[in-house]
């Protein structure tokens, strides 16, 4: 059985990771499976992917698309063009796809024209909120797949809703929270960490990059103004996205306490994420870590895909609002945010069980 398995932006490289260690244990052992690694090239920064292969030890892509950057459109037309070729010249017997970036959307289309069967990691999650362009590629992603393999009860509901049989639906858990749980003794302090003279606890870690947070200029200042306002004197380590450098730079936003740097690595962010004393981001993956953490978690966005992170874990939705920003801060410093649990199936094993229903299909 040959699985394809793709790859293109930052959030995959999490997810694979640990599909691919258990395809290579399982082959060792002597099962008939075996893989080839599609990187697209959507991110093709360092810090958002080589770093990612080397730290998570992700072999060296079989092949990469190297579509880089430009418009969505011309990068799933890329994606496409690509991986068509790549089909076309060997068949494989499954196309595996994780999460929901351009990447996903654009290997699944072009994989069921060619009639080769799709599988979708992270499959079923919705947020409602369809100006976001992750929810298109899950949407359409989950629309056109055979086999789903899901995070939680709750996107298998949804997917059953939208008329997929509970028989092509299999709740395993989650790949990211494999990697994470795997990795954690490895993680390591970035040099910022020194450099800032940074404690444990004393300290926050803010993302933010998506457009209704960061395209708005006076919504950008005045989330920023709140969020360092209501920190009660403590640094604030933003590693700040592309996107939002360059609103940054052109509005001269900065003070004395927000830091910014340039994306860390994998193993050095989550080491910051660790010892913070909370989290503030507009991602959707960070409130998984967080909640398996234990790191309180505010999420700037008026929905999320990932409600477990909010109905079980540590995280809460805010929305975008900056005025809701200060009595949230007000409750972490009071000593009254939720303590949280990890959602159920969160518990490293996830591969195995997306593996051992890969050779079911085989």
């Amino acid at each position: 059985m040959l699985v394809d398995i793709i790859a293109g932006a930052r959030p995959n490289f999490m997810k694979i990771a640990p599909i691919i260690q258990e395809i290579r244990r399982k082959r060792a052992e002597g099962a008939d499976i075996g893989y080839r690694l599609i990187h697209t090239g959507q991110h093709y920064d360092r810090n958002m992917s080589g770093s990612f292969f080397e730290q998570l030890h992700i072999p060296d892509p079989d092949h990469n698309l190297e579509v880089g950057s430009g418009t969505q459109a011309e990068q799933t037309a890329g994606i496409m063009v690509g991986y068509e070729t790549l089909i076309l010249h060997t068949r494989p017997d499954i196309c595996l796809v994780v999460g929901d970036v351009t990447s996903t959307m654009a290997c699944a289309i072009t994989a069921q024209k060619l009639h080769v069967p799709v599988a979708h990691v992270e499959a079923g999650i919705r947020s409602g909120d369809r100006t976001m362009p992750e929810e298109i590629n899950r949407m359409v992603t989950d629309a056109i797949t055979e086999h789903f393999f899901t995070t939680s009860r709750l996107a298998g509901e949804n997917l059953m809703r939208e008329g997929h049989s509970p028989e092509s639906i299999w709740f395993v858990g989650n790949t990211m929270i494999d990697t994470l749980l795997a990795n954690m003794d490895r993680f390591f302090a970035p040099p910022v960490w020194e450099e800032k003279g940074l404690s444990e606890g004393e300290y926050f870690v803010m993302t933010l990059h998506r457009p209704s947070n960061v395209d708005e200029e006076e919504q950008l200042k005045k989330l920023i103004e709140e969020i360092v306002r209501s920190s009660q004197g403590l640094p604030i380590l933003f590693p700040v996205h592309p996107r939002t450098r360059k609103n940054l730079e052109k509005l001269g936003i900065a003070y004395p306490t927000l830091y910014y740097v340039e994306p860390l690595s994998y193993l050095e962010f989550n080491y910051v994420v660790r010892g913070a004393r909370a989290v503030i981001t507009d991602s959707g993956g960070i409130t998984e870590e967080t909640t398996v953490m234990g790191v309180p978690c505010m999420t700037l966005r008026n929905s999320t895909e990932r409600p477990e992170t909010v109905t079980v874990g540590t995280n809460e939705l805010l929305g975008i609002d900056p005025d809701a920003i200060a009595p949230a801060m007000e409750r972490l410093f009071a000593g009254e945010w939720k303590e949280g649990e990890i959602p159920e199936l969160w518990d490293g094993k996830t591969a195995e069980r997306i593996v051992a229903r890969l050779l079911e299909l085989a």
